[in-house]
């Protein structure tokens, strides 16, 4: 099965409707909370409750070299003043089982305090296929809420006429550590049908589910590598429980390295993300990020929060999986159930203030040792990106894929040098 992308669309128009040839994931899961609560009657237990379920996005040097190929434990040293607060960041976990309806009133006319009548306008209800409106309804039918079995939920889309949805790891997990076999999706029409779990990949991020029949209409990919900070963009899924939600936003930056961390509080995924100020909240996970022609450049998966404690929510700081990236795994689980990793081939020393990454060691017959770089050179540039700090240089890695060539530049001995490194996967 292939799948192509689409430009991303910044203004309405030119709606791709072309289904890519595609498979996709499924959805979270949540734990419990005590009845007392108004939103779910197992809240407390919620990961997004759990100070300890979080990602974390790192804007400080990692105290510690991480391992051969990036997976740093998070940074435990503490901030350095110029660099500012590190800030926690909670991955949309939360799976939330209940939800809840609002009965709304299109009041026609009514009395003001002082005795006069106001009259109010009849909404629009004729729209423009290519407005927030008539886009919405274009992709709703695309976008599911991925319901698990501890009563919580997540949210996912499809990605193939023949069934293939997409979503994030921890959405199949749950509040385990194993990934569920098959788990119901609710369709914005209100049916439900039983998904089976494909596969899914912890370092990623990134699942695939498969529903039966071959007539589901898909979601359109766009070309990540082409979003802009700026654009204008749509995020769908079940905030809270609250199935067939949109909000709207823009993209607030590019390739922002940010961590996520498993239920055990261990550091499991490396992302460049896609920030947006979309209203993002936990149940949100797995769903797609579009640009405003709803066509997909990314699967929500984290927001920051400021809160050390206690539950997190939407303060404006949201993070997507670029989809080039999640389409790259989701290809490979379904053809081969698992994913590849890319890796540089080299050890990372303690980051510094500034510019620049240590390579302590480079690994013997690595695309960094082919490359002709060696131990102690400080990279500075990573395929045209300045790196400042070890993070950012794993998650810029883990973006691409295995094969593609990059123009690193690095400062050996007060000299600086270029080099071209071709990416390999990492061995099993």
């Amino acid at each position: 099965m292939t799948s192509g992308t689409q430009p991303p669309q910044a203004d309405p128009g030119n709606h791709q409707t072309n289904p890519p040839q595609w498979h996709a994931p499924a959805a979270p899961t949540a734990p419990a909370a005590p009845a007392s609560q108004w939103w779910h009657p197992q809240a407390e237990a919620d990961p997004w409750r759990d100070p300890h379920s979080r990602a974390v996005i790192e804007t400080r040097p990692a105290s510690g070299a991480p391992p051969v190929e990036p997976l740093p434990a998070p940074a435990a040293s503490p901030a350095r003043p110029a660099l500012g607060l590190v800030v926690a960041v909670s991955a949309v976990t939360a799976l939330i089982a209940g939800t809840l309806g609002a009965a709304l009133g299109v009041w026609a006319t009514r009395t003001d305090t002082i005795g006069g009548t106001v009259s109010g306008a009849e909404p629009q209800t004729e729209r423009d296929p290519e407005s927030v409106a008539g886009v919405v309804e274009q992709i709703m039918p695309s976008v599911v809420t991925v319901l698990t079995a501890d009563g919580g939920n997540g949210s996912g889309f499809i990605v193939s006429d023949d069934g293939y949805l997409l979503t994030n790891h921890h959405v199949v997990v749950g509040g385990g550590t194993e990934a569920a076999e098959e788990l119901e999706v609710l369709f914005s029409d209100g049916s439900v049908t039983t998904a089976e779990v494909i596969g899914s990949d912890a370092d990623s991020d990134v699942a695939v589910l498969r529903i039966e029949g071959d007539e589901h209409p898909p979601m359109v990919l766009a070309d990540s590598d082409r979003v802009a900070v700026g654009d204008p963009v749509l995020a769908v899924g079940a905030p809270l429980g609250l199935s067939s939600t949109v909000t709207e936003g823009i993209v607030s930056a590019i390739d922002r390295p940010v961590l996520t961390e498993n239920n055990n509080g261990e550091v499991e995924s490396v992302m460049a993300a896609i920030q947006t100020d979309a209203a993002i909240n936990p149940g949100n996970s797995g769903g797609p990020l579009t640009d405003i022609a709803g066509q997909v450049i990314g699967i929500n998966t984290a927001i920051a929060s400021t809160a050390a404690e206690g539950e997190a929510g939407n303060i404006g700081i949201g993070f997507a999986i670029p989809i080039n990236q999640a389409k790259r795994i989701a290809d490979e689980i379904v053809a081969t159930g698992s994913a590849t990793h890319t890796v540089l081939g080299a050890e990372l020393g303690e980051s510094e203030l500034g510019v620049g990454v240590t390579l302590s060691r480079i690994v013997p017959g690595s695309p960094a040792d082919d490359a002709g770089l060696e131990d102690g050179d400080v990279l500075t540039s990573f395929d045209g990106n300045t790196i400042t700090e070890n993070t950012e240089l794993i998650a810029l890695i883990r973006k691409l894929a295995p094969g593609t060539v990059v123009t690193v530049v690095y400062e050996r001995d007060g000299e600086e040098h270029s080099a071209q490194v071709t990416l390999e996967a990492a061995a099993d």
